[in-house]
């Protein structure tokens, strides 16, 4: 039987294999059969460092990351140096390995020009939809309807047009790419972002992560503008000093742009004895302490990015069976559902009020768990969304076991 065809993934937001979601896809399309190789930046606190590997069997080209960008020029600079990296260890895989399919993951839209010079030679592109740019713009305190906003806008619509399939990571992306984008329905396909719980260990609660307190919330995920945590560390503030709840550590894991400020904003709210930032940890690390944790938080607040956006960090609290507190925002509410309960969008003291009623009530935390690691299981695990990934391949004309175009 014929290969299925040969693949490169291009990603420039976060380094592989530590962008999960991408990895996750590089594994499943190499074990269905098709010739992957991908390229991401290099990461930028020491990670990730060789310029070219072999892992899994698939060929992982990186280049150096830039510093982080800061301004309207910092950003110009940044996308116009990873869009000539790439392009140019684009042209080292095609030499090397082939390729048959071009699939690049936004943010930014800026590969339709790459794929532009591609399709010259018969390959097809895949947009991989990851983020709104422009409502990410929005988010991080952009002006919307300026003249930013207009030109993500155009970049969108221009990877949009180029794309010969789009995958969305949930409905509300799909419907952003049929009404925004003009795309055809049929050629958008939802291979939501999902934890693969193979990769998961479970183990007994370790009191030592606890910090010598009864209980332990925790927090993972990016820590940049958008993602709220500054009013988890609000909400915080008002759990241990208004309702003077003094058994409870709060652990953040992860890293980002805005880990620096937080960790002073938290010395400056007097919390250093109870709150955590543990940076970035190893995968075995995580599982320690989401296997321990009472309570997980999703603090993104309300914007028009963060309400249509599937948090990996909710898949992953629901994995370990741990309860949720989260704001009540679109995409928060499909993911979890039972499994978390939901504060007004930017409230900190209801935020602070609900992780309070959650500590208060064991049964409820056990009844909230179970339901979100059985709705893991059997219904939004990564297994669930491996067949609409190959669905999406078939559709670009390179089926699994297939023999090349068939368009």
């Amino acid at each position: 039987m014929a290969l299925p065809g040969k693949v490169l993934i291009i990603v420039q937001n976060l380094p592989v294999p530590f962008d999960r979601r991408v990895w996750l896809e590089s594994t499943t399309l190499k074990q269905a059969g098709y010739g992957v190789s991908v390229i991401s930046p290099t990461g930028k606190h020491g990670d990730f460092k060789k310029a070219h590997e072999v892992i899994e069997g698939i060929n992982v080209y990186r280049y150096p990351a830039p510093p982080e960008a800061k301004g309207l020029i910092g950003y110009a600079f940044e996308f116009s140096y990873a869009w000539l990296m790439t392009a140019l260890l684009s042209l080292v895989v095609w030499v090397r390995h082939g390729f048959d399919v071009m699939q690049a993951c936004n943010p930014p839209e800026t590969y339709f020009l790459l794929a532009w010079f591609y399709k010259l030679f018969g390959k097809k592109f895949i947009f991989d939809h990851h983020d709104l740019s422009p409502e990410m713009y929005v988010a991080k305190g952009g002006k919307q309807g300026g003249l930013p906003f207009r030109l993500l806008l155009l970049l969108e619509k221009l990877t949009f047009r180029t794309a010969d399939v789009v995958m969305t990571t949930n409905l509300s992306h799909k419907e952003i790419a049929v009404k925004r984008g003009g795309f055809d329905p049929d050629k958008v396909f939802v291979v939501r972002s999902a934890p693969n719980l193979d990769r998961f260990t479970r183990y007994d609660p370790i009191p030592e992560l606890k910090e010598d307190a009864p209980y332990l919330v925790c927090y993972l995920g990016e820590m940049c503008p958008q993602d709220g945590v500054d009013h988890m560390l609000y909400a915080a503030q008002v759990v241990l000093n208004k309702h003077n709840r003094k058994d409870v550590h709060f652990t953040f894991i992860g890293g980002g742009p805005s880990l620096d400020d937080l960790r002073k904003l938290k010395s400056e709210l007097g919390l250093d004895e109870f709150i955590t930032f543990t940076g970035r940890v190893s995968d075995d690390d995580l599982c320690r302490y989401l296997s321990t944790a009472d309570i997980c938080v999703d603090p993104d607040p309300f914007t028009e990015w963060s309400n249509q956006s599937t948090m990996n960090k909710i898949m992953e609290y629901m994995a370990f069976g741990c309860p949720i507190v989260a704001f009540d925002l679109k995409e928060n509410h499909y993911s979890a559902q039972d499994a978390a309960i939901y504060a007004t969008p930017n409230d900190d003291n209801e935020m602070a009020a609900l992780i309070i009623d959650l500590l208060e009530n064991p049964d409820k935390r056990q009844q909230m768990g179970r339901y979100g690691l059985n709705r893991i299981e059997n219904e939004l695990a990564w297994q669930y969304s491996q067949p609409h990934l190959l669905a999406a391949y078939a559709a670009a004309g390179y089926p699994a076991g297939g023999q090349g175009v068939i368009l």
